[in-house]
């Protein structure tokens, strides 16, 4: 804009004038372009310079050793961390990923680890949906085939930011998210909901935003698995998944999310175990070790410049095909950068030294590898060794994840038919009867509770190993005594398997009721279950079945929040790709504070301050209202409308205009 100002001004000016104004602006632009140009080669000078002091420090066993990320967790007790410690102290190791344990301890450990540590440690996690993914006592974030029903990218790129400051807090460098995956197998037993949907498009602009939130907070991502899982039927920490699809196939689909990172600057790729036979028909051999699909395909077409992860080496995919290190071995030759999860460090290193000596490997290329490691771990500032605060991280790690998830199932749940006016809004009258029938529960839980008090609801539950016997006198005194029926799914699996864990005795209770018109059908888990419900004549996806989203979906029901979300994946006929009915909200809703992420304990504070204000003559009463993310969570009276004190204000007390002006304006 400022450009165009002066290109208009030019045209106004006499020719000499001109002149030197032109040649102003230029030399500014100059200025500003080579001071960028001057800070990010400065950048790259210090962390050569770095890389390089590090390097010189390196036996060629350490400098192997350099590529090796290894498990660590801190929940399994003494004997682990003196084994992490071994190899750390021993070998030189490159990088630790965190699995389970929790956040005090890991950030403890961590400290402890780096400490020890000869080089800085690369510290990573599998994180696709937050710290909790991972952790006790954090709150997980949504999966993302959830955030696939999101109608705007922008809350990805929030959560995604989310995501890099927990990883920040708790000392983590890298995440290994976003799933980039474009999930076409509705039978996928080991991708499936991590992936944000079916549809090209709109996984790489979440994984985009995923990426981008995340790294401009420095954490880096990590894009997987290259060149894409979805499409399996085998589950590849199992056994070798088979993938036979043309080229052609592959590059209109499953790569078209790796390229649209890659543009974006993503700062690592994870290498899958997959047996592309388009890609390399050397019999076993998965792509995470296939020198055509790792240095062919991803560097050489494709041209990424970044960091390469191997999935993890002691997946059945490879280890059942490459043990002993050998996986190891293949992994380096075929041209990636870092070696996730060897089963063996030492077997590993023993292997990579012998294929050195033998040539199938050579000491230029393990050199070319470890300096790429030192300059990103400079890049991501992992040569400080900084010591995490351990003080209120617990806290820290889960501050605003609430408050996100709830705006993402607000956002996310999809509303897939809805018959007449019935539901949506639910409205209930005195003489209105009502029954809330729980599949999957043995007893109350928050959507249960939430259904009896909002529409005095009467409960019935029906597990998914209840008794057969049971169903038919159910059915009929649901049938016979209640004029709406609101089901809830619950507790079902995540994977396909089994048809999710849903019984049959379960959905043949659900399929006595789900076609009638004053039934509403709630699912809360695996949008791909729906194929079970297509039939309902009111029908609800909800994604996720934790509190956040179970009261999202009260929400729904009462109308106080609209139906925006879209489903992310085809289900069956009826409900493919993109399927979803929007509605406009009637009306805002009450909430308790902590479920918009206000503290109770602060607003109480209001009470003093309002009564204060009366007492001193500031104003006669007042009523003051709190209201968060389309939720009322505060709203209350005080004193009265003039100081005659003849009459109390009360919530529903009207205030004029030039009464409004004077707290607005301010």
């Amino acid at each position: 804009m400022l450009l165009q100002v002066f290109a208009i001004l030019l045209f106004q000016l006499p020719i000499m004038f001109k002149k030197f104004i032109s040649l102003t602006i230029l030399a500014t632009i100059c200025f500003y372009q080579n001071s960028s140009a001057q800070q990010f080669l400065q950048k790259t000078k210090e962390a050569t310079r770095w890389a390089d002091s590090v390097f010189k420090t390196l036996s060629n066993e350490e400098k192997i050793a350099q590529l090796m990320v290894i498990r660590a967790h801190s929940n399994l007790g003494q004997k682990h961390v003196d084994e992490v410690t071994n190899l750390i102290q021993k070998y030189n190791v490159g990088g630790l990923c965190f699995f389970q344990g929790g956040p005090v301890r890991q950030a403890t450990l961590t400290n402890q680890y780096q400490k020890l540590a000869k080089t800085p440690l690369m510290i990573a996690i599998d994180g696709e949906w937050g710290l909790g993914m991972r952790l006790d006592s954090v709150i997980n974030f949504p999966r993302q085939l959830m955030m696939g029903a999101l109608p705007d990218a922008k809350l990805i790129y929030a959560f995604g930011k989310a995501v890099g400051e927990q990883c920040k807090r708790i000392g983590i460098q890298v995440n290994y998210a976003p799933d980039i995956d474009i999930n076409n197998n509705p039978e996928n037993p080991v991708i499936n909901d991590r992936s944000f949907g079916e549809d090209k498009y709109k996984v790489s602009l979440f994984g985009v935003q995923y990426m981008k939130g995340m790294q401009d907070v420095g954490v880096m991502a990590c894009a997987k698995h290259f060149p894409g899982h979805g499409d399996v039927s085998v589950d590849s920490h199992l056994d070798l998944p088979v993938i036979n699809k043309s080229r052609a196939q592959l590059d209109s689909l499953e790569l078209y999310p790796f390229r649209e990172l890659i543009k974006a600057g993503v700062g690592s790729m994870m290498i899958a175990h997959l047996y592309i036979p388009a890609i390399d028909t050397t019999a076993n051999q998965a792509t995470s070790l296939s020198k055509k699909n790792v240095t062919g395909i991803l560097r050489n077409e494709l041209g990424y410049e970044g960091l390469t992860f191997t999935d993890a080496l002691e997946m059945k995919g490879v280890a059942k095909f490459y043990p002993s290190g050998e996986a190891a071995v293949q992994s380096l030759i075929a041209g990636n950068d870092m070696l996730c999860l060897p089963d063996d460090v030492p077997m590993a290193i023993q292997k990579i030294s012998a294929a050195i000596d033998s040539g199938k490997l050579s000491m230029t290329e393990i050199d070319a590898h470890c300096r790429k490691v030192l300059m990103e771990k400079y890049a991501y500032s992992m040569q400080q060794k900084t010591q995490v605060n351990t003080k209120n991280i617990t806290a820290d790690v889960n501050e605003g994840v609430a408050d996100m998830k709830r705006i993402i199932a607000d956002n996310a749940i999809t509303l897939l038919r809805k018959t007449n006016n019935t539901f949506f809004p639910l409205t209930v009258s005195k003489t209105t009867k009502t029954a809330y029938l729980g599949i999957g529960i043995a007893d109350t839980n928050y959507f249960a509770n939430a259904v009896q008090s909002a529409f005095k609801a009467t409960p019935y539950y029906f597990g998914y190993r209840s008794d057969t016997a049971a169903i038919d006198s159910l059915i009929k005194t649901i049938k016979s005594n209640y004029d709406k029926v609101i089901i809830g799914v619950h507790n079902f699996s995540r994977t396909p398997a089994n048809n999710f864990g849903i019984s049959k005795a379960a959905l043949r209770c659900i399929d006595s009721l789900q076609y009638d018109s004053n039934v509403v059908v709630m699912m809360f888990g695996n949008p791909y279950a729906a194929k079970n419900f297509c039939g309902a004549k009111n029908l609800v996806v909800c994604y996720e079945d934790d509190r956040y989203t179970q009261a999202a979906a009260i929400d729904k029901l009462k109308g106080t929040m609209p139906f925006v979300g879209k489903l992310p994946v085809t289900v069956c006929t009826d409900y493919a790709y993109g399927a979803g009915i929007n509605t406009e909200a009637d009306k805002i809703s009450y909430t308790n504070p902590d479920e918009v992420g206000l503290d109770p304990v602060k607003l109480s504070a209001i009470d003093s301050i309002a009564n204060t204000a009366i007492a001193q003559g500031a104003t006669p009463g007042c009523v003051v209202l709190v209201a968060k993310d389309g939720h009322i969570a505060f709203h209350k009276a005080y004193g009265y409308t003039d100081y005659s004190k003849t009459q109390a204000v009360n919530k529903n007390s009207i205030y004029d205009l030039a009464s409004m002006t004077k707290m607005l304006s301010t």
